[in-house]
């Protein structure tokens, strides 16, 4: 198994980055074509499609070991312990950096360029992922594009953003660019079967109802409770009949996102905090007592956990929204007959009841309603305010 495997219906990006890591291999030894590599990548495609598991999986590579190698092996042979320790992210050579928060500030990113510059400890390359460059202020921005003009001895920048639009022009204009495709529904479900275990029916289900995002299916196959929120998430379409229901609607779906968010929070906060706590000395017990001197730490890492439940909680409602777009997808698929499978496959016949009880343009107009709601999110409307005009808008067809 090596480091490639995971990513999903992505051949012709797999072939340049195994190319791009035997090039880094002759830049270390001198021998062979270097043209290959570059410092800097810029790493796009939609979510899901799994540019940031590219990336971590280049990053691996780059360090691979394998004594194969030289043989013509291919980098990135999952079981060295180059390939191991970067995949895992103990790699002293390897930073993985996603933001937990809405943003990646100046302050951060200076962090970063600092600790980029260092030589690589092994000898190899100094790599630095960062899964979320679309997430950078400008300031931030403007920081990261001078590391990258003025790149360290054997430093590796792996940039990922869902769209090329999405980073900074003087930024991606430095970058070697590699564009990933959504996978095909297929694909992911063979994936969630033969890695996960889970059964063929549960993973073409969750494949087709995630529309190809890898790890957004894993979760609906895994998780009966995310099934029970989606399906809560579309039956929005049967239930806007009038205006207090319309405006109930969106209660209920804000609430559904906030209750995801609680349960990505709850798994996650709880060990964070006790980490904390034992790394800082506090007594032995639930609730121990604190060393003097650690209430600004604790407070920091609330302050963290807090922002990145405001991320939580959008991320998810951009989620659900995305489902509703593939409802009346569906909804439009019917009343132009131009597909036979839907996307929301397993509620045909809710999805046929609303189309037969409606026109295309009036479809067109919720599906747009529905986008607009995305983008006062992106701009930080009140997620309830946004949502309600959403619903109203939805109802009025």
């Amino acid at each position: 198994m090596s480091v490639w495997d995971d990513l999903v219906g992505q051949n012709a990006v797999v072939e340049q980055l195994v190319t791009a890591a035997r090039s880094a291999r002759a830049v270390l030894s001198g021998e062979g074509d270097p043209s290959g590599m570059t410092h800097a990548w810029l790493f796009t495609g939609p979510p899901g499609s799994g540019r940031a598991t590219a990336a971590r999986a280049f990053a691996a590579a780059l360090q691979c070991t394998a004594p194969d190698l030289e043989l013509g092996g291919v980098p990135g042979c999952g079981f060295c312990e180059g390939c191991h320790t970067a995949l895992i992210g103990s790699h002293s050579d390897v930073e993985m950096v996603r933001t937990d928060v809405l943003s990646i500030g100046v302050k951060e990113t200076r962090e970063l360029v600092r600790s980029a510059s260092m030589s690589p400890a092994a000898g190899r390359w100094q790599v630095i992922v960062l899964e979320d460059c679309d997430r950078l202020t400008e300031g931030a921005a403007n920081v990261l594009l001078k590391a990258i003009e003025e790149p360290a001895p054997r430093t590796v920048w792996l940039l990922c953003a869902p769209s090329v639009e999405d980073a900074l022009p003087t930024i991606r204009s430095r970058c070697r660019l590699l564009v990933l495709r959504q996978p095909a529904v297929g694909a992911v479900a063979d994936v969630l079967v033969r890695r996960d275990g889970i059964d063929p029916e549960l993973a073409l289900f969750a494949a087709r109802a995630a529309q190809g995002h890898i790890g957004r299916a894993r979760r609906l196959a895994t998780d009966a409770s995310a099934r029970e929120r989606r399906a809560e998430v579309l039956a929005l379409p049967l239930r806007v009949g009038d205006l207090g229901a319309a405006l109930a609607g969106a209660q209920s779906l804000v609430d559904a996102a906030a209750a995801d968010a609680k349960q990505v929070a709850e798994e996650v906060d709880a060990k964070e905090t006790e980490d904390l706590r034992a790394a800082l000395g506090a007594a032995a017990g639930v609730g121990g007592r604190m060393p003097r001197g650690t209430a600004g730490a604790m407070k920091e890492l609330e302050d963290r956990q807090k922002r990145r439940a405001t991320r939580t909680q959008r991320d998810s409602l951009d989620r659900a929204l995305i489902d509703l777009c593939s409802f009346y997808r569906d909804v439009l698929a019917l009343q132009f007959a131009a597909s036979s499978e839907l996307t929301c496959e397993d509620l045909r016949s809710a999805v046929q009841r609303v189309a037969g009880g409606s026109t295309a343009e009036a479809t067109l107009r919720r599906i747009e309603a529905v986008l607009d709601c995305r983008r006062a999110l992106d701009r930080n409307v009140a997620p309830l305010l946004a949502v309600e005009a959403m619903t109203v808008a939805l109802r009025a067809g």
